[in-house]
């Protein structure tokens, strides 16, 4: 499960970024499309983790995301953040820097991007969207001494890190999910090829990218999972009692109001269990665009006072709540415009807590959920068999139990933040020592042939 088909004795040393290349430690700089999201914290923490490793990491977010509720950890990391508009007088500095200084290189890459996402609405608009700033994000790295460019999402991301390494040479690699991997694949082998290396969270996602990008790019493209810290997202005291004997069995699902989410699914779940008198309460955390026909279905269910929605909430909050519920649910569903899961980290931060998990037999998430061993899934939109999985665990408290501590020792095992950021980290630092002795292998050669260098 923890495949990253990194060069051997890149991942020996867990206690250091990569045996006997701990000198090596390259600056880097991280694109995401938003920041600080409150629903991609996994970004904020794998920088916060890699930072702890040693490494710099320049943060470059494509849009400011303006929010109530964010992680306490994100204010520092947003306070040094490298915030532009699209379109201002330092952008246009930086862009005329680039037509004096590269003009055949600026020229080059804008046509490329430009005839490459011309197959795609909202990939071509956004790439006129992003394209200005973008070289200005080029322009502040150049001078910033980055040494290597990472993209979170292989969408518009991953496209600003190819246009910065075509107009400075700093190589580039990004991270393909769930939806940005699955709806659109614009570009996607143009990107694997031009990239250093690709990471994805799934030996699922992995497999997709191969179809579409060709077997000879396989061993280009990495597994890294992402991960969450078991220290935070620690087992409650378990109560054995609840959702038997007349009380409340509490359900628990943290994730965006929207359609791959399949909350739909889960309240016609709940639906069914208060009809087959099984007591309950079942707490939804987050926000999204369907809260309104969220709102519409509980109220037409009758489930006012059993179906709840609290709206985002912070990191600390989220754990707690964790550690009172009895069942973690994440009912999935892939969408009618291909929309699907990778591996949703709030199943990981859920079985960090000893809680059992139920969710849908989908994309990446068996890799997590082994079915019957740590947690129990469920075919995507089956809310009767949904509804009878958690029937059968509400009046079951040891099989919860066991389900979640084995489910706690998975996420030690193979989902652990730190070890997997050890991992990333390895990756950049591989590079880094590669791309070195390259230089310097050029630099040898130069020597050798003195002058006939020049006339090549």
């Amino acid at each position: 499960m923890m495949d990253t088909n990194a060069p051997a004795g890149a991942v020996d040393n867990v206690s250091g970024v990569a045996a006997g290349k701990a000198e090596a430690r390259p600056r880097l700089a991280y694109i995401m499309s938003r920041f600080p999201k409150i629903s991609e914290t996994f970004v904020l923490y794998e920088i916060l983790a890699l930072e702890a490793q040693g490494l710099q990491v320049e943060v470059f977010p494509l849009l400011r995301e303006h929010q109530t509720i964010s992680h306490p950890e994100a204010a520092a990391v947003v306070a040094r953040a490298h915030y532009h508009p699209f379109l201002s007088w330092r952008i246009l500095q930086a862009v005329l820097y680039f037509l004096l200084h590269r003009p055949i290189a600026t020229l080059r890459v804008l046509l490329e991007v430009l005839r490459g996402t011309l197959a795609s609405r909202n990939f071509f608009i956004g790439a006129l969207g992003i394209f200005p700033k973008t070289v200005r994000f080029a322009y502040e790295m150049q001078r910033l001494g980055v040494e290597h460019v990472h993209a979170h999402f292989a969408t518009h991301p991953a496209l600003a890190a190819l246009i910065v390494h075509r107009l400075t040479g700093i190589p580039f690699s990004f991270t393909a999910h769930g939806s940005d991997l699955h709806v659109d694949r614009c570009m996607l082998e143009h990107k694997v090829r031009a990239a250093a290396f690709a990471i994805t969270i799934s030996a699922f996602n992995r497999e997709v990218m191969v179809q579409e990008c060709g077997e000879e790019l396989r061993q280009r493209i990495h597994v890294v999972h992402c991960g969450v810290d078991p220290a935070v997202f620690a087992p409650g005291a378990p109560d054995a009692h609840a959702g038997a004997g007349g009380s409340v069995l509490r359900l628990l699902c943290v994730a965006s109001l929207e359609e791959v989410k399949g909350h739909r699914i889960l309240i016609e779940a709940c639906a069914e269990l208060v009809a087959r008198g099984v007591r309950l309460r079942c707490d939804l955390v987050g926000e999204g665009p369907q809260r309104r026909a969220i709102e519409t279905q509980i109220e037409a269910a009758g489930l006012g006072d059993t179906v709840r929605l609290h709206g985002n909430l912070p990191r600390p909050v989220v754990s707690r709540m964790m550690a009172a519920a009895d069942i973690f649910c994440l009912a999935s569903v892939p969408t009618r415009d291909g929309k699907r899961e990778g591996i949703p980290v709030v199943l990981m931060e859920a079985m960090a807590t000893g809680l059992p998990v139920v969710s849908s037999r989908l994309s990446g998430i068996p890799e997590l959920v082994e079915d019957g061993v740590v947690g129990v899934l469920v075919e995507p939109r089956d809310s009767l068999g949904l509804a009878a999985v958690l029937e059968q665990l509400a009046g079951d408290p040891d099989r919860r139990h066991a389900l979640g501590q084995a489910g706690r020792r998975r996420v030690e095992m193979h989902f652990d933040l730190h070890q997997n950021a050890r991992r990333l980290a390895a990756l950049f630092v591989d590079h880094a020592v590669h791309e070195t002795q390259r230089a310097g292998r050029c630099i040898q050669a130069a020597a050798s042939y003195g002058p006939q260098v020049n006339d090549a």
